[in-house]
């Protein structure tokens, strides 16, 4: 599930500042770009970071700057800024372009110069955990709005599965008992009264009406749509069982569609199934 989400924190020497994103993922997968000084905490940041979020890839930026004028310390990230060097060196051998990099150019590179705490005591830590606590939240806040109009896509989405579901079985209802007559009568015209067998005859329609009947799989059917819904109100992460209940109604699906006896009800579970594939698209973007 996509979202966004910041927060700032300070203490009487440094400012925290905290930027969160998330986009879709199977699993939880955090990313993070954090100060120097807070490497250490790394661990601690993702622990944080999973009792807010479960699903997604969740990329978190940290900047940590000082406050205090007399306390603030420079350091030049020197493997960096050879890197830097390194790539310009090969741009001027391999188009023949002449010029040096000035001092001017080097500090304008991005995070050549790096302003550092002292040191990364737990005062700096919880500054920065209640920053990324403010983002998270905020992030959160902006999934369940996008939560909230998923959730409302997918009321509609169950109702026209409700719709499709109750047609077929409609469909199927009657047609079973006017398809086995039309076949009673095609048999008696393609062979004589002597070589009929009624009771053979009767057997053969009775397994053909067995293979051509839906009820069974739109009972099934409505009961999974039913448990979505449940699942729809249950506040608790359902992102995998609804991937899965998703799984089970395609099931039914198929089995319908391979059942199907009239061109009217293949339609029909043509239509259920575009419905389906929608509403598992959607559930990717959930918890």
């Amino acid at each position: 599930m996509t979202g966004y989400g910041q927060g700032v924190q300070s203490t009487d020497e440094y400012e925290v500042s905290v930027e969160v994103k998330s986009v879709n993922n199977r699993f939880l997968d955090v990313a993070l770009k954090l100060p120097r000084v807070l490497s250490l905490y790394e661990q601690k940041v993702r622990e944080v970071v999973a009792t807010h979020v479960n699903r997604g890839r969740i990329s978190i930026w940290m900047n940590l700057k000082s406050t205090n004028e007399q306390s603030q310390k420079f350091s030049v990230n020197h493997a960096l800024l050879s890197a830097y060097i390194a790539v310009v060196d090969d741009i001027k051998k391999q188009y023949a372009i002449k010029g040096d990099l000035t001092l001017e150019q080097i500090l304008a590179l991005p995070d050549v110069l790096i302003i550092e705490a002292e040191q990364a005591d737990e005062k700096v830590w919880y500054c920065a955990k209640s920053a990324l606590e403010l983002a998270l939240r905020d992030l959160v806040e902006m999934r369940n709005r996008e939560g909230q109009e998923i959730e409302k896509d997918f009321i509609l989405r169950l109702d026209a599965l409700s719709e499709h579901v109750a047609l077929v079985s409609e469909l199927s209802a009657v047609g079973p008992g006017q398809e086995l007559s039309k076949l009673k009568e095609r048999a008696k015209r393609l062979v004589s009264n002597e070589q009929l067998d009624e009771y053979r005859l009767e057997l053969e329609l009775a397994l053909i009406s067995d293979r051509i009947d839906i009820s069974e799989e739109c009972t099934r059917f409505n009961s999974h749509i039913t448990l979505f819904r449940e699942m729809l109100d249950d506040s608790a992460s359902q992102g995998r069982q609804l991937n899965f209940l998703l799984q089970e109604m395609n099931r039914e699906a198929n089995t319908m569609a391979s059942k199907a006896y009239t061109s009217e009800i293949s339609h029909t579970v043509v239509k259920l199934k575009e419905e389906i594939e929608k509403i598992r698209e959607q559930v990717q973007n959930i918890e």
